[in-house]
């Protein structure tokens, strides 16, 4: 078997060809399973096209910490606050606001930044979550989506499943008019495809 690669000169005519060595390798019906998303699983992705699956300790903390009820209590706090707030504006409309408006607004996002405070505090580490960064989407979390199909806190996490088993991923939705149900902020919220949504 010849593992040069396909520009490199080669006299020899019985090798085989690269492609048909590195075809098997290509195939999409392998699964990757990986603990560093940069080191191994991107390349898996990319090069491969095969299916990948990322194994992320922090995931299991991330989900015992979610069931916490002061967690979810800051998590509801924080959307009631918010979507108070869209409401508040909706009814403003679209003229100037008054000085009152305005501290209303102000008071009302300083206790979304007090209960954001709160579950970066429930975390229990400095940084916060690797998976978020204060209330967006980290780095790594959209590198996640992008190149892993499936992730888990352990590997021990597959034997739910049936070896048979196919994975349909969520598509990813990352603009709120993506979101069916969501608060669109930016957008005719005149247009029909906006009238049914549970503003």
């Amino acid at each position: 078997i010849n593992w040069s690669h396909p520009l490199s000169s080669s006299s020899d005519q019985d090798d085989i060809p690269y492609d048909d060595i590195y075809s098997p390798l290509t195939s999409p019906n392998v699964m990757y399973v990986g603990d560093s998303l940069f080191a191994d699983l991107v390349d898996a992705k990319r090069e491969f096209g095969w299916t990948t699956a990322a194994v992320t300790p922090e995931v299991g903390w991330e989900i015992e910490l979610q069931r916490k009820t002061e967690f979810r209590v800051a998590g509801k706090a924080i959307e009631m606050l918010l979507n108070s707030l869209r409401l508040y504006q909706r009814q403003l409309g679209t003229g100037l606001r008054s000085k009152e408006d305005l501290e209303v607004m102000d008071k009302m996002e300083r206790l979304v930044s007090s209960w954001r405070d709160e579950q970066t505090r429930l975390l229990g580490n400095s940084f916060g979550s690797v998976f978020r960064a204060r209330y967006q989407p980290s780095l790594f979390a959209h590198s996640l989506r992008r190149y892993c199909d499936l992730y888990m806190s352990n590997v021990g996490s597959l034997r739910h499943y049936s070896p048979q088993h196919r994975f349909y991923p969520e598509s990813p939705k990352l603009l709120s008019h993506e979101i069916r149900g969501s608060n669109p902020e930016c957008c005719d919220i005149d247009d029909d495809i906006f009238l049914d949504f549970d503003c």
